[in-house]
């Protein structure tokens, strides 16, 4: 990579980074172009530059957000087997995170009235499902695919319930536990 390739990618970052803690500040609504542009210090022409459309880059932030995520799970879920202990941490840790990221996850949430993030949603969904699928296995579940497709929505309905309270729900955790056998 050259200077200026390292530059622009600097720039694209800071201006992603800057995205995700405003939103744990001002929500969806406060995170505007103009109010981003000022944070850093940057022109409208480099946002523009960078992501073209607000909707790109909010899927940029949708990514960014579900990456860290996804470091988490990883180091959760690291040198478990596949079953019912790694579903139980990897979820622990997902549900730890969008709490302690909550205005993120927000704003996330707001944001899927955009087509690019619906489609998002949808693909993430299906590529995390396909994680937890041999989970499912294991634990002989007579639809592996189905049962992980479900569970992936049973986790984020539970992170949900807990950014509307705005900390943990133990029977809600309990809750979703109950759906795995012993």
């Amino acid at each position: 990579m050259n200077l200026r390739e390292d530059s622009a990618a600097r720039t694209r970052a800071a201006l992603v980074d800057s995205g995700l803690l405003l939103a744990e500040r001002l929500g969806l609504g406060g995170v505007s172009v103009n109010v981003l542009v000022a944070e850093l210090g940057v022109s409208k022409g480099t946002f523009f530059h960078h992501f073209g459309t607000r909707a790109n880059y909010l899927l940029a932030l949708h990514r960014e957000f579900h990456e860290r995520l996804q470091a988490v799970i990883d180091s959760a879920t690291s040198g478990l087997a596949p079953g019912r202990d790694r579903l139980l941490a990897g979820s622990t840790a997902y549900l730890d995170a969008c709490l302690r990221d909550r205005g993120v996850k927000a704003l996330l949430l707001e944001a899927r009235a955009e087509p690019l993030i619906v489609d998002e949603v949808t693909a993430r969904n299906t590529h995390n499902a396909a994680l937890i699928e041999p989970d499912f296995k294991v634990l002989g579940w007579p639809h592996p695919e189905a049962g992980a497709r479900l569970w992936v929505g049973l986790v984020a309905e539970a992170a949900l319930l807990e950014l509307q309270a705005g900390h943990e729900q133990g029977s809600v955790r309990n809750a979703l536990w109950q759906f795995l056998p012993a």
